[in-house]
């Protein structure tokens, strides 16, 4: 079964956390080795590969850096052999000592299966993980139809992701206009006529066929092409009525009906995509400000606390998270008092916390019990009460507002919520 939007958002969270692991490990020199095998590539080319650059990193003059890269490709060479085959989308390795300060390492180990095929075979050795290949893997998730189509010819395909994937092509035979006069002239432009339209009725049943199954996955359907045909048979309606309230518009010139030509118009719809992305969480984040402003009847709810009880209520409709959170949701045990307490914490504040006094009983003999992503955690309680958990980026103006003012969480309700009622404060007799 496909992924639900909410399960995609989710997965590519995960990813851009991985990959801001990843790329915050530094190294005290060049010990950190980034190793990316494409589909297809033999696991014994790449250890041959491998087990060169060994013979030559003997060659390092520092002792340390030299004692370093040496073991990281003998781990390397562990990790590779462990594969009995290259995974369908390729595999990355990231494999060094990255620096904890006070002159100290602390070997890291990182293996990456990619969401797209990767398209190269790299090994580099740097003071940093080399991150290019999947960071442009990063945005636009989405699947897109895709048509380019004139009188002569028409391309169907599909852009995911990244990747364009031309599904089918197929010339048309309409007989080009011609310069003879007399009687015969307005009949063979009839002929013509209907042979052109009889081909935009086939190119309408070929995106039916391959489209309509997709509908529900699918963010819309780029149209471009050559000329005006394009929009001739964008008006007139040809395509299926679900499919023709997908068409992005404006539509789009290209120079070609080829797989060229599909991409020829995504590289020009590049911007068009983002911006509608963009658009459709800006309407979302306005809503949620309309109901804010409508204070007590307000279908609104925002800060980490607030969220949490509607969540626990039932009451989310759409929770609203942005993606530039970096946060844990820890439970420690006091081993003192052995009382539990759980706190929210951003990722530079995780080491400090188990320093921390217990705030029951004071003592210093707090422990690490249970640690879970705090925007998976979010996500899986909005699953669990019916909700639609989707993220929000930063790029915009309010998404940058969802993030600072309301500390990066707000959902819209399903119905208003009384205020959350001040704890009480025991006496003690």
């Amino acid at each position: 079964m496909s992924a639900t939007p909410a399960e995609q958002q989710l997965a590519r969270y995960s990813f851009q956390r991985k990959l801001d692991e990843i790329g915050a490990c530094k190294g005290r020199a060049t010990e950190l080795i980034s190793l990316y095998v494409s589909p297809g590539k033999q696991i014994s080319d790449v250890m041959a590969y491998l087990r060169n650059e060994y013979a030559q990193s003997s060659n390092i003059k520092s002792r340390t850096t030299r004692k370093n890269v040496m073991w990281a490709i003998e781990s390397l060479m562990g990790r590779v052999r462990s594969f009995k085959d290259v995974p369908s989308h390729g595999v990355a390795f990231f494999v060094g000592s990255k620096a904890v300060g006070a002159d100290k390492s602390e070997a890291v180990t990182f293996i990456v299966e990619p969401p797209e095929p990767l398209n190269t075979y790299l090994y580099r050795c740097d003071s940093t993980f080399f991150l290019d290949p999947l960071l442009a893997m990063v945005h636009e998730p989405d699947l897109w139809g895709l048509i380019v189509v004139d009188r002569a010819e028409v391309t169907l395909g599909l852009l995911r992701g990244k990747r364009v994937e031309p599904l089918r092509n197929r010339q048309s035979l309409v007989p080009s206009k011609h310069g003879r006069g007399g009687q015969s002239q307005h009949r063979f432009e009839r002929l013509i006529e209907h042979a052109a339209h009889e081909f935009f009725v086939k190119v309408a049943e070929m995106a039916t066929e391959l489209f309509l199954p997709r509908k529900d996955e699918l963010k819309g359907i780029l149209l471009g092409g050559p000329g005006a045909t394009k929009e001739f048979f964008f008006k007139e309606g040809f395509l299926q009525y679900e499919l023709q309230q997908k068409v992005v518009t404006p539509l789009f010139d290209t120079g070609y009906t080829d797989e060229y030509g599909l991409r020829e118009m995504v590289e020009k719809a590049t911007q068009t995509l983002h911006g509608l992305e963009l658009t459709d969480e800006k309407r979302v984040v306005q809503r949620l400000l309309a109901e804010i402003r409508k204070a007590e009847t307000g279908l609104a709810a925002y800060g980490e606390r607030d969220v949490a009880r509607a969540l626990e209520l039932g009451a989310v409709d759409t929770l609203l998270v942005s993606d530039g959170l970096r946060r844990r949701r820890i439970t420690f045990r006091c081993t003192a008092c052995q009382r539990e307490f759980v706190r929210s914490l951003e990722d530079a504040e995780v080491d400090g916390a188990l320093a921390a006094p217990c705030p029951s009983c004071g003592a210093a003999s707090v422990g690490e019990v249970a640690s879970e992503d705090y925007v998976e955690g979010l996500f899986r309680r909005a699953a669990e009460s019916g909700a639609t958990a989707r993220l929000i980026s930063t790029e915009s103006e309010e998404g940058e507002m969802l993030a600072k003012a309301f500390q990066g969480v707000a959902a819209l309700l399903r119905y208003p919520l009384a205020p959350a009622a001040p704890a009480r404060s025991r006496t003690t007799p």
